[in-house]
């Protein structure tokens, strides 16, 4: 018997109400969505995948090193060909030999990625992480952002039985043509529901479960009215698709939805409740039903009333930037970004065998007494002090921050005190998630991975410090 052992929810702490986004266009087509999260500037699937991933790994009795495979479900990679799991690998410090696996493409993903794990042998880390776009005017009314991570192994706190399948042809139904990031659909309402409707009835059929019985159902969410229009061939009760519901505070999370729902309605859940999901997506439909409840971290970012207005919305997203960029900036080659990246992600430091000094990063002469030596590597807590700070304003930024800057405005930069055993790791880093002149010497961060910028078209990512009240990993 596998199933899930541990989990982690993420969602970005800004929130845009519908109130704004009717008031903007003078109509909604989001239907039954009260505000919908808005990811930061610096964050996508992968930033998302990654604090998920943390959040869930932090609660499970499995060492990182024991890990066999990792599978992800997005529909919005940061890049439409290129590595994806290997960066989540790197950033978690998982084995570099895990199995892997990338499911994409539709919003049905995450029940792939939760096959993929639950047919594995060994420990296996499940990320759904998604944040799609769409036309300002119409399509992207719905869309959100979020994380769902699984860790599954046996003798599960929640067991998994089962994983049922069904497919048909839906053309039409919620596409994204090739080289677009734009999420789109014909709009054929009936055919849509109808579609949707009969494929994640037959999938729950095929469970031999009595869906009745269900406490919690998550059911596919376009919108915060959609499961409950869909549902009514399943025999699951109202109450049930609420505890499942989220896309009414977090809107459409394509390929997270659904994990994110089916999350919220285990951690509410009492031991021996049967909870559903029914994933749809691409014309595929899956089901899983599992009995148990399990305590969620992450699971209060549901809740987050920190709104922003709708122009901010639009900068933070990109609809109303041009991302281009004067100037060369800095040269960072990709080899040289490569063979950091451990204290970029992990804050790896080193300690001096001579005179027990810190340098950071561990390369190089030490930093104490300048001897050429090997340095004893050590992780730095990722929560740290604001020793300094400066803010960098609106237009000051370097070119290779100017996207940042014109979708986030003006940004702090810090130098960060870690304290360690070995004496301080002193470093410098922009600071995200807080407005920069609220930050004082004296403060208290702690470390998030983020995306910091795009060089020849590869995304760049490693640590940037935020205020703790702002959330843990």
């Amino acid at each position: 018997m596998r199933g899930l052992v541990a989990a982690g929810v993420y969602v970005p702490r800004f929130r845009l109400s519908a109130d704004d986004l009717e008031a903007a266009w003078e109509t909604s087509h989001a239907a039954g969505v009260e505000r919908k999260a808005v990811p930061a500037a610096d964050e996508d699937s992968l930033t998302m995948a990654v604090v998920a991933a943390q959040r869930a790994l932090a609660d499970a009795a499995v060492d990182r090193s024991a890990i066999e495979t990792v599978a992800v479900a997005t529909t919005t990679p940061p890049l439409e060909e290129g590595d994806f799991v290997p960066r989540l690998v790197r950033a978690l410090d998982l084995p570099a030999g895990v199995a892997t696996m990338t499911a994409t493409h539709h919003t049905a993903a995450g029940a792939e990625a939760l096959s993929r794990a639950l047919d594995a042998d060994g420990p296996a880390v499940v990320v759904a992480a998604d944040c799609p776009e769409g036309e300002p005017a119409d399509a992207d009314h719905p869309f959100g952002a979020a994380g769902a991570a699984f860790v599954i192994d046996d003798d599960p706190i929640v067991p998994i039985d089962d994983v049922a399948w069904h497919s048909d042809e839906t053309p039409g139904i919620r596409f994204r043509e090739r080289g677009d990031r734009d999420v789109d659909s014909l709009g054929v309402t009936t055919y849509e529901r109808d579609a949707v409707r009969e494929a994640v009835t037959a999938a729950v059929s095929s469970l031999g479960i009595d869906a009745a019985e269900a406490t919690g159902a998550a059911v596919h969410q376009r919108d915060g009215g959609f499961p409950y229009r869909i549902s009514s061939g399943l025999s699951v009760s109202s109450e049930a698709v609420a505890a499942g519901t989220v896309a009414d505070r977090i809107g459409d999370a394509g390929a997270a939805t659904v994990p994110v729902g089916l999350l919220s309605a285990l951690d509410g859940a009492d031991a021996d409740e049967l909870t559903v999901a029914a994933f749809f997506g691409g014309g595929s439909a899956a089901a899983l039903a599992c009995k148990g409840s399990l305590s969620v971290r992450g699971i209060d970012d549901l809740e987050s009333t920190e709104t922003v207005e709708y122009s901010t919305y639009l900068r933070e997203r990109g609809y109303i930037v041009d991302g281009e960029v004067a100037g060369g900036g800095a040269n960072v080659s990709l080899p040289n970004w490569q063979q950091s990246l451990d204290h970029r992600y992990r804050l790896v430091a080193g300690a001096c065998p001579n005179c027990g000094g810190v340098t950071f990063p561990p390369a190089g002469a030490c930093q104490e007494c300048h001897a050429r030596v090997e340095f004893e590597e050590f992780e730095a807590p990722r929560t740290g002090t604001v020793r300094a700070v400066t803010v960098i304003e609106q237009g000051g930024a370097p070119p290779e921050f100017a996207d940042l800057q014109q979708r986030d405005g003006a940004y702090a930069v810090a130098i960060v005190a870690l304290e360690t055993e070995h004496g301080p790791v002193t470093l410098p880093a922009q600071l995200t998630d807080v407005d920069p002149q609220s930050v004082s010497v004296g403060d208290t961060v702690e470390a998030a991975i983020r995306r910091i910028y795009a060089q020849e078209g590869v995304p760049r990512y490693g640590v940037k410090f935020r205020p703790t009240d702002a959330g843990s990993d």
